[in-house]
């Protein structure tokens, strides 16, 4: 029962206070879980007051060995049990001296992986793919050019009402990360796709999601990759193409454009300028092109001027001039 009451102050009381996200408590929750099943038939049933460094450390080369978690997951886990049990710290439920976490060593960082950009040309063939000629196929039309053209988050898609939509203003309101609300601006072209979804779609309230489902219901984070993976096969893009994809082709292509970091910033929601840095990225093709623009290339075309027009065999070093006299 100690594990579960202890759940319930970290997860109700705690990440609520916070301010964390649903869907950010649902993922500490099943993680806190996995490491109570985990105890539970590996551990001999510990309490979470008698948990030691080493149970956790033996918990992380289960999740590599036998689960085969990657770094980054496994450093997620790590930091959700750091954050439990230095909670159950300052709740008085645990002494300091009695915290696991303390003392266990820190774990090498991830590398980080930049996510691929989409080109253009296969960024139109995605929003083409969807048929027009249906309202679910208007409404997928209408949601990628939404989430291509402004860059928002799945989750920010899915929560977006009914009232949050101003067409005629040509902007449409989000709520991201940790409940911060934004205003995005819309192009001409997204306002086009979003106003034919609007006649071709049911009247519905203000406080209704603005994407409705099959069955008349607000279209949920998941369901949303389910139909960019989908049209992304239809297109026959050769990439695992998701949301997020579209979101950061969405950086990469205005910062090519020229649009400046601190912009991007805001319009993609980052609290952090080091968070929109990631999308920074050069291609191999942005390489190869900045190589081609080097002034080396003009200096050895003059030097090629002067090159005999018949090769002869050059000796490997100059003689050795013998002294005079």
């Amino acid at each position: 029962m100690k594990w579960e009451y202890w759940f319930r102050l970290y997860l109700e009381t705690h990440c609520a206070a916070r301010g964390l996200r649903p869907l950010t408590i649902h993922a500490y929750e099943g993680a806190l879980r996995m490491f109570r099943a985990y105890v539970r038939t590996r551990s001999n049933d510990l309490d979470p007051d008698q948990i030691k460094a080493v149970n956790i450390l033996e918990y992380v080369e289960y999740l590599r060995r036998e689960r085969r978690n990657g770094n980054a997951a496994i450093n997620r886990t790590v930091t959700i049990l750091r954050s439990f049990y230095r909670a159950m710290v300052a709740m008085g439920y645990l002494e300091y001296r009695l915290n696991p976490m303390t003392s266990f060593p820190k774990l090498k960082a991830p590398l980080r992986k930049v996510a691929r950009a989409l080109s253009i040309e296969e960024v139109g063939r995605l929003i083409a793919a969807p048929d027009k000629e249906t309202v679910i196929g208007v409404r997928d039309h209408a949601l990628i050019a939404l989430v291509y053209g402004t860059g928002i988050r799945a989750s920010e898609c899915s929560g977006m009402n009914e009232e949050d939509v101003d067409l005629d203003g040509k902007t449409i309101r989000v709520t991201g990360k940790g409940g911060h609300e934004r205003v995005v601006p819309l192009n001409d072209a997204v306002v086009l796709a979003l106003r034919r979804y609007c006649l071709e779609r049911r009247v519905i309230k203000k406080e209704e999601g603005f994407f409705q489902s099959r069955n008349r219901r607000r279209m949920s984070r998941n369901g949303i990759y389910d139909r960019v993976r989908s049209h992304s096969r239809k297109a026959r893009i050769g990439k695992n193409v998701s949301p997020h994809t579209l979101r950061h082709s969405f950086a990469t292509h205005l910062v090519k454009a020229g649009v400046d970091l601190l912009t991007l910033r805001d319009l993609l929601g980052h609290r952090q300028i080091t968070s929109t840095q990631i999308y920074l990225h050069s291609t191999a093709q942005d390489l190869r092109e900045a190589a081609e623009m080097h002034p080396v290339s003009n200096l050895i075309a003059k030097v090629a001027e002067y090159l005999p027009t018949i090769h002869l065999p050059l000796p490997f070093q100059r003689p050795a001039l013998r002294p005079s006299g």
